[in-house]
């Protein structure tokens, strides 16, 4: 699809489009269309869907500028992840979870082997650094198995090492003061559920967040058992946790191993455990970037 956009006569290109035409490319490389500025028009080519999109987009930064002004990088950065946002994901990739119009599927192909190996496996270790959707899928196929039934639980796992500073002793009880280091798997679970059914599911015990310390003598059935940030188990810990795995679970192990805040980081029990167990059949290790 082809569409040309005629500016308004009192558009300033050059704030629009800022410098070089910098926000233009911006939409150009997030979008995956092709778009020429010349004189007063743009013109814009590709999936009539995303060029829709990207007319919007410029609409928009019109009404801003011409309103108040020129706009920031990270303004227009903000405009392109709301019109991305609002792509139709395909029912074959969605993740059916908790919560009602909100979508959740893999964005990329790296993803999409992250979700399907979560699907087949037993066991999947997930390497990558922050932003790779690592905890966020893990915690989207842990919801969706739940509301489907093929879980009977779900058990959220961390260990409580501090990334480069000590935080001191910690005031309240148990879950006061673990909170600080399971609240990026909380605010995850949020996303998937609504507040009070994720209450009553954590009131239930359908739902246990614990720190990996507290693993030990357990065997988990009929649950899908995630372990994040897993760089900072050790060897030892890593062990006892695989261990705990019973009768229809799951574990989904992740982590980046580029950041490994324990004193001596030779001894991640993540880095271990997948040299040890890579090539193991029911085994997955799925590298995210």
């Amino acid at each position: 699809m082809e569409l040309i956009i005629t500016l308004e006569e009192e558009t300033n290109r050059a704030v629009l489009f800022g410098p070089s035409d910098r926000f233009l490319r911006m939409i150009r490389d997030a979008l995956g269309i092709r778009i020429t500025a010349r004189d007063s028009s743009v013109y814009l080519s590709g999936d009539s869907a995303v060029v829709g999109r990207a007319a919007e987009i410029i609409q928009q930064m019109q009404e801003t500028v011409r309103t108040r002004g020129p706009m920031s990088d990270q303004e227009v950065a903000d405009l392109v992840l709301k019109a991305g946002r609002q792509e139709e994901v395909p029912l074959s990739e969605r993740i059916d979870v908790f919560t009602r119009d909100f979508q959740v599927a893999p964005r990329t192909a790296g993803q999409r082997n992250y979700v399907d190996a979560i699907a087949k496996h037993d066991l999947v270790f997930c390497l990558g650094p922050a932003g790779t959707g690592k905890t966020y899928l893990a915690v989207a196929m842990a919801a969706h198995m739940l509301k489907l039934g093929a879980i009977k639980r779900i058990v959220l796992v961390r260990p409580a090492v501090e990334a480069g500073e000590k935080l001191g002793y910690l005031p309240g009880d148990l879950q006061a003061k673990v909170n600080p280091y399971l609240r990026p798997l909380l605010d995850a679970m949020h996303d998937m559920m609504g507040f009070d059914q994720l209450r009553r599911f954590m009131a239930n015990d359908v739902i246990e967040v614990i720190p990996l310390a507290f693993m030990r003598g357990r065997t988990l059935n009929s649950a899908a058992i995630i372990l994040d940030e897993a760089q900072n188990a050790t060897v030892s810990q890593m062990l006892m946790f695989l261990t705990r795995m019973g009768h229809h679970s799951k574990m989904i192990v992740t982590g980046d191993d580029s950041q490994v805040d324990l004193d001596d980081p030779n001894q991640s029990g993540l880095v271990d455990a997948v040299n040890r167990l890579r090539d193991t059949e029911g085994i997955s290790v799925v590298p995210l970037s």
